[in-house]
């Protein structure tokens, strides 16, 4: 072997001590901390494998079958694997899956069936939200006009009828729902009806639970949707990117041409690879066993936190997602993150519906039992998440109880340990 290729195919990480030591780092956060955060998981060997696959050296561009580029044999047959598990898992008829990114999805989708101008209705951020949806600091929010529903001051759930009557005043050609922080189902049907008074498209982000529709424990969004955009990687499990689900044949083109050339260009093979492990790990009959435990604890954790004063928006969650109100306690949302993860535990700040407090410190933190419940923990061990997270949040000054947290933490966590073979 020559010089300049000496070693080249041979040397891992230990090659490059400084990324090692990083990544080392990280696996020990993820090892001896729990995420609560509601969008994160941890991914099977099988995905992490999939992932860092050689299809990390090929590029494609285009659909399976039909590319641009050469050499794709192998590539089109991973594709199409995970074309069809996607269809089979979610009980639709087309599916893209070279969607880099939720956002990348939702943008897709924005590009393939609306103009410049056209109005898109979707959630406000601040009721729960996705910025994805039309928020001004992005490119939908720039090229569309867009009009929010939010949430019922008394209930804290979306009320149809004002998504109705925002509909009828601002004529939008696409409204969305889901978001990002509402922890409740969703009426499909009920937005189908008012699309359709409208002459509007439906569609659907479920990125926070579509694990939970998978399994059947959440309302299908088809048939009432025609288009529904998701994550992998969160209550599905999967490697990080998205997909975009469909049964109307004369949408393919429109949607698959606005996520390429649309909005990105060459395919990630690898993730593709790696949605196609969680595809298959999805239609295991113990995925559903997943989603229904992690379901039971968030409501688990959820009722700890209230019955420590600590109050839940809507009253609790339907999903494996939680929001919580920090004003009872005195502390914004930035600070408690802050404690806890000094505890291990991580979080992230959340606004909450009609909060006072700016985003960079709002009123909320957003909770997540996906993680949890995948490291195997079950309703005793939120009950104790729930109470280190109440204890902290009354107290997020405190150096002892904080360290004395993060002791109970760490031993939680090796009872329960991810990775012990790396």
């Amino acid at each position: 072997m020559s010089v300049l290729h000496d070693g080249y195919f041979t040397q891992g990480l230990d090659a490059d001590p400084d990324l090692a030591a990083a990544l080392r780092g990280e696996l020990e956060r993820q090892r001896d901390g729990i995420e609560l955060i509601a969008s994160e998981n941890i991914v099977s060997r099988l995905v992490l494998e999939a992932q860092g696959s050689v299809l990390t050296n090929k590029t494609v561009e285009g659909p399976a079958y039909a590319r641009y580029y050469g050499g794709a044999e192998f590539a089109d047959a991973v594709e199409a694997l995970a074309i069809e598990r996607a269809t089979k898992l979610f009980g639709c008829r087309f599916a893209n899956v070279q969607a880099h990114s939720g956002s990348n999805a939702n943008n897709g989708v924005f590009l393939g069936l609306l103009a410049p101008g056209d109005t898109i209705l979707s959630m406000n951020t601040a009721a729960g939200g996705h910025i994805s949806h039309g928020h001004p600091a992005t490119l939908t929010g720039r090229d569309y006009r867009v009009a929010h529903y939010g949430v019922s001051r008394l209930t804290e759930r979306v009320d149809l009828d004002e998504v109705r009557a925002l509909a009828l005043a601002s004529r939008p050609r696409i409204i969305v729902a889901g978001g990002s922080a509402y922890a409740w189902t969703l009426d499909f049907a009920g937005f189908r009806a008012i699309a359709d008074e409208v002459g509007a498209w439906l569609m659907v982000d479920m990125a926070h639970f579509a694990g939970l529709v998978a399994a059947g424990v959440y309302p299908h969004p088809f048939p009432h949707a025609h288009v529904v955009t998701t994550t992998t990687n969160k209550s599905l499990r999967g490697a990080r990117g998205a997909i975009v689900l469909w049964n109307d044949k004369t949408l393919s083109d429109r949607i698959n041409h606005g996520v390429f050339p649309g909005v990105q260009g060459s395919v990630m093979l690898h993730e593709v690879a790696a949605k196609a492990a969680c595809f298959g790990e999805a239609l295991r009959p113990e995925f559903r066993a997943y989603n229904e435990a992690a379901v039971a604890n968030a409501r688990a954790l959820a009722e700890t936190l209230a019955a420590a004063n600590m109050r839940l928006v809507g009253g609790g969650t339907d999903t494996s997602m939680a929001l919580v109100d920090l004003v009872n306690q005195g502390v914004d949302g930035d600070v408690a993150a802050k404690a806890l993860e000094k505890a291990g535990l991580a979080a992230n700040k959340n606004l909450i519906p009609f909060d006072k407090r700016p985003a960079e410190a709002p009123s909320g933190l957003r909770l997540s039992s996906n993680a949890g419940t995948t490291r195997g923990f079950g309703v005793d061990e939120f009950r104790r998440i729930g109470g280190w997270i109440a204890r902290i949040a009354h107290a997020p000054s405190d150096a002892a109880l904080i360290a004395g947290v993060r002791e109970e933490v760490r031993a939680l966590c090796r009872a329960h340990p991810i990775y012990p073979d790396m």
